[in-house]
């Protein structure tokens, strides 16, 4: 991290992560943290992105275990780590693992642990969790062992699985580069894989225990639970590198790309618990002069007649267009539930541009081998919306995310455009891991499009907090603001960190030709301004202020495409818009300074310079040369 900044600007919180440590042995290197593996190299190319030991709750939140006796062990070319990890749960039950870690240069890597309780555990999933990585590895020729010894081979899937690709797993081996090959192996019980990139993070996850099986489970008190992680690598040179190399910090360059197309438009989200506070900053909204409103409603969750009062009044200072975002309870028929809708509008005075229906249900996730819930035939639904809102153009797909778009995919012949939500913090929440989840959007938008061909398409809202949990019952309260997995809030969306994720979502989803993006509210846990309830700053823009105002300004200008040499550390895209310069949009997305060498681009006024430092999370925008 930049020493010389305030972690607070950065991150929204003076906690900081603890650094990892890094291991090496020969050519393999791997970061140890929190107990766990990640960024497993050979020769400096990522074979692993992790190997985790977790332990979930019933709402599949994950336990932050106490790490206990941790002994780090670095020899020459070996090295080996063990400690003991204990979880408590609110119920007063523990379970404590043991394990140890060790490679020694030319053998396999071993991650092995043993987990016990003395009174009995209720988890939905415990054991080991691979992650192989996305780039250079979607789409590749793959080898898997399964449990009864068979083996086949197969692709690791491009376009985006909604079910899992391989199950009853032993192993699985893929070509690291044409001369090295990965096996991992498992032990210890059945594993399948899951293609994460449904829910945005940048890896194919291997887990244990099958899914169609039921959770929660106890663990019961006395019987321990044995597994064992065994990565073997396979050198076909026969001569790897005597040691890893040292780390250097390679300066970013940029080239033009040949992608090019229109500025989605800029969107922002309005509930009814913050409609009031919406109200009392309309000058605010005025300057950031988004081009789109989307306005949230669920009866479920007590929103009724009044809700459209307050709408009406926001939706009458913007001088946009707005779309009503509807979870149908579908407790009674659909056409009798939006008539209803449709005349509390109608006495409001509120009349939007669009709606967008779904299912209250259809937001919770059904998992591979779970009972869909009972839900009206979405046939149904959109014609009811159709009659009780003629006037409106009609959307639909998912108030919650791709992944459940992906398993149940809308009939689209009747809808005017399909939308859906990401979030990053599903699985993890580490900066590290918000940051890759930007690497799985391009293939999220491309699945799309595979599925619903040009139709127009909406994302959003995205933000850093999850707004609902579809795998649970609840999001998760974050009171001391940390870093926390399915949390409601996320000290990071408040900070320069939220802003460069921003930015760097913009960049990963130009592509897709998205009609509008949604990526906050304006007051609010996923707002631009500060909330009441932080005094000292009420009412202050966020960092990601600066951001969306920009992005909405350029809402339908010409963007094209700008590659960067390594898009795990800086993105840019260049803009032009009528009577402006072309304008270079940078984001760093790393807690490191980095400095971005402009190749043929030139700046404006200053055509000799050929490079910009960026600092930790930082942005910049700039003019160029024609």
């Amino acid at each position: 991290m930049t020493a010389e900044i305030d972690p607070f600007q950065l991150y929204g919180t003076r906690e900081t992560e603890t650094p990892p440590v890094r291991l090496t042995s020969g050519a393999l290197t791997a970061d140890f943290k929190d107990g766990n593996l990640r960024t497993i190299c050979y020769d400096g190319v990522e074979v692993l992105r992790a190997v985790s030991y977790l332990v979930r709750d019933r709402d599949w939140g994950t336990y932050a275990p106490e790490i206990e006796h941790l002994l780090i062990d670095q020899r020459e070319n070996a090295f080996s780590v063990s400690y003991i990890a204990r979880c408590a749960a609110p119920d007063s039950t523990e379970l404590a693992i043991n394990v140890r870690i060790a490679v020694e240069e030319g053998h396999a890597l071993t991650f092995e642990a043993e987990a016990i309780t003395a009174t009995g555990f209720e988890t939905n999933r415990c054991g080991f969790c691979i992650l192989h990585p996305i780039t250079g590895v979607a789409g590749m020729p793959v080898s898997v062992e399964h449990v009864d010894g068979s083996r086949r081979s197969a692709h690791f899937p491009d376009i985006i699985e909604p079910w899992q690709p391989f199950k009853d797993m032993r192993a699985i081996t893929h070509s690291v580069t044409p001369n090295v090959t990965a096996e991992c192996r498992m032990e210890g019980d059945t594993f399948e894989m899951e293609d994460q990139r449904n829910w945005s993070d940048a890896s194919f996850k291997t887990y244990v225990r099958p899914l169609a099986l039921p959770w929660p489970y106890r663990i019961e008190a006395g019987e321990p639970n044995r597994q064992r992680i065994v990565l073997t690598i396979g050198d076909m040179r026969r001569a790897a590198v005597a040691s890893a190399a040292p780390a250097v910090t390679p300066r970013i360059r940029l080239s033009p790309g040949p992608k090019s197309g229109t500025m989605p438009a800029i969107g922002l989200i309005v509930t009814p618990e913050e409609a009031e506070a919406t109200l009392a900053s309309c000058s605010r909204l005025s300057e950031i002069s988004p081009q789109e409103l989307l306005f949230h409603f669920d009866p479920g969750a007590g929103h009724g007649a009044h809700a459209f009062k307050s709408f009406a009044a926001i939706a009458a200072l913007h001088h946009g267009r707005s779309t009503l975002e509807i979870a149908l309870p579908c407790r009674t028929a659909p056409l009798a539930e939006t008539q209803q809708i449709a005349r509390w509008m109608l006495d409001a005075g509120f009349k939007p541009d669009a709606i967008v229906i779904s299912p209250s249900v259809d937001r919770q996730s059904t998992p591979p081998g779970s009972k869909w819930p009972e839900c009206p035939p979405l046939e149904e639904v959109y014609a009811a919306a159709h009659a009780a809102f003629p006037y409106a153009r009609l959307g639909g797909g998912m108030l919650s995310y791709f992944t459940e778009l992906n398993r149940k995919r809308v009939p689209a012949d009747t809808l005017d455009f399909i939308t859906h939500c990401t979030n990053p913090i599903v699985h993890a929440a580490d900066d590290l891991s918000v940051m890759q989840t930007l690497e799985a959007l391009p293939f999220i938008t491309r699945s799309v499009r595979a599925i619903y061909g040009d139709k127009p398409y909406r994302i959003g809202p995205s933000t850093i907090p999850m707004r609902q949990n579809p795998y649970g019952s609840r999001t998760m309260d974050n009171p001391h603001h940390g870093r926390i997995a399915m949390a409601n809030t996320d000290p990071r969306h408040n900070a320069r960190f939220g802003e460069a994720f921003a930015l760097g979502y913009v960049a990963r989803i130009l592509d897709a030709g998205l009609e509008c993006l949604t990526l906050s509210a304006l007051t609010g846990s996923f707002g631009l301004i500060a909330a009441e309830n932080e005094p000292s700053a009420a009412g202050i823009p966020r960092p990601l202020f600066g951001a969306v105002s920009t992005l909405s300004r350029l809402a339908g200008s010409h963007w094209q495409e700008c590659r960067s040499s390594d898009p795990t550390a800086a993105l840019a895209f260049i803009t032009a818009a009528p009577g402006m310069p072309r304008q270079l949009h940078l984001v760093n997305i790393t807690a490191n300074s980095r400095q971005v060498e402009l190749g043929e681009f030139r700046l404006v006024g200053q055509p000799e310079k050929t490079g910009i430092a960026l600092e930790a999370y930082a942005t910049a925008s700039v003019p160029l040369m024609s």
